[in-house]
């Protein structure tokens, strides 16, 4: 048998994000409704087109054991330069509030010419947000297209406050959010004009997540971009998706994140790439290689989990059929979740909405997978009694078995210099 024991513990290297701050929007009774995010990446205030773009994708794809995009709705702060942004095709328009910001002295027609676009992004199903300016006469094309109006009172006295409430509450069916309130005065005095919503201070200080994503090697996210472009088959994408276990692991947990709004268990490579899409996938790729271009090449233990996932494929292509043999590479590769992450393996398990057949071999064992995972653990750790007893509850022989083991090891290797 062959050894190829890996690092037990995943390199800090592995793993890229940005800072994000989220901040409740609660009801009267207490009861989150939304976060708002907000970028706070090497002290970062303000946005950017490119800020705004990374932000929401980093929610999508965020490793942690807490989900940022959960069953409440998402406030992301928008430039106008990304409302156009293709990342938009990413979400679930029904989980996203994006926040539109005015456009300072900006004339009637300026206002005019932006509506089109905004009312698109409403037909698709994205909520819209606006802050008080949206209720001056300027922006009267906007203020139909309002889901939600932000008042911040931390500018507004409360006359004006009030007069500003009253005006919305008349000429919009947006819901308000009062803003920025740091004070129970100003809690008592908004509620009782009707403010039904309420983010700031006095609820709850925005929060800092550190988001994390598996690096995955950049050439080989540049390889996918190609293939996509191209059209390539699902074969090709799949080769690709195989070789390097950031990579699929990024795009199984997009591909289940609820911020995608699929409802479909995948159970391989095949079946995500299928779902997702050439157009989605060519998207997620490239946002995938802005966010990963700081991060160094995958450790030890990505390169044991895919040299994992093809040694079960091989396996399993001996007596089972090439759909099980698929899922056999997705097994294989993801067993080694807990130390990629860094977390304990249901925990990690439990971010990709696997479905919970493969869930079951991968932690207990279950199953004919489950079953080559222990033969295929056996083999990495040179054990000789876990080996011969694993092997026999397979109809495989230890030739079979080395062969496979070596193969793998070739596959790997030929994979890392392409």
């Amino acid at each position: 048998m062959t050894d190829t024991s890996a690092s037990t513990n995943a390199s800090h290297g592995a793993l890229s994000g940005a800072m994000i701050a989220r901040q409740a929007i609660m009801n009267g009774r207490q009861t989150v409704v939304g976060y708002e995010l907000l970028d706070r990446s090497h002290g970062r205030s303000d946005h950017t087109a490119a800020s705004d773009v990374l932000v929401m994708f980093a929610a999508l794809s965020h490793a942690g054991a807490e989900e940022l995009v959960g069953k409440t709705l998402l406030f992301v702060n928008c430039t106008h330069e990304s409302l156009s942004g293709g990342h938009l095709e990413l979400v679930n328009p029904e989980k996203i509030v994006l926040e539109i910001p005015a456009l300072g002295l900006a004339a009637t027609d300026e206002v005019q010419a932006r509506q089109p676009l905004l009312a698109a992004l409403r037909e698709r199903g994205f909520h819209l947000a606006f802050n008080q300016t949206v209720l001056e006469s300027t922006y009267a094309p906007w203020l139909p297209l309002a889901d939600f109006i932000k008042l911040d009172l931390s500018v507004l006295p409360a006359d004006q406050a009030t007069v500003l409430i009253n005006y919305a509450q008349r000429s919009s069916k947006a819901e308000l959010i009062a803003e920025k309130i740091e004070t129970a005065q100003q809690y008592d005095m908004v509620s009782s004009l009707g403010v039904e919503l309420f983010q700031g201070y006095w609820f709850a200080r925005p929060a800092l997540v550190q988001t994390k994503l598996l690096s995955p090697q950049q050439a080989h996210i540049v390889d996918l971009l190609n293939l996509v472009r191209r059209q390539a088959s699902t074969d090709e994408i799949e080769e690709v998706l195989k070789k390097d276990a950031g990579l699929a692991f990024n795009l199984m947990r997009l591909i289940n994140s609820a911020g995608l709004g699929l409802h479909h268990e995948v159970s391989s490579f095949r079946q995500a790439v299928m779902l997702l899409g050439l157009k989605k996938l060519f998207r997620w790729a490239a946002l995938l290689l802005t966010a990963a271009r700081h991060g160094g090449p995958p450790p030890a233990v990505g390169q044991t989990a895919v040299v994992r996932g093809r040694f079960m494929e091989l396996l399993a292509r001996e007596f089972l059929d090439a759909e099980q043999a698929d899922e056999a590479f997705l097994v294989g590769m993801f067993s080694m979740l807990d130390q990629m992450l860094g977390m304990p393996l249901d925990k990690a398990l439990q971010l990709l909405g696997l479905p919970g057949t493969i869930v079951n071999q991968i932690e207990h064992h279950e199953g004919r997978l489950g079953q080559l995972l222990l033969l295929v653990r056996a083999c990495e750790t040179n054990d000789d009694s876990d080996f011969y007893s694993a092997l026999q509850n397979t109809p495989l022989t230890s030739q079979q078995v080395n062969m496979a083991h070596l193969q793998a090891l070739a596959w790997s290797d030929q994979m890392c210099e392409l």
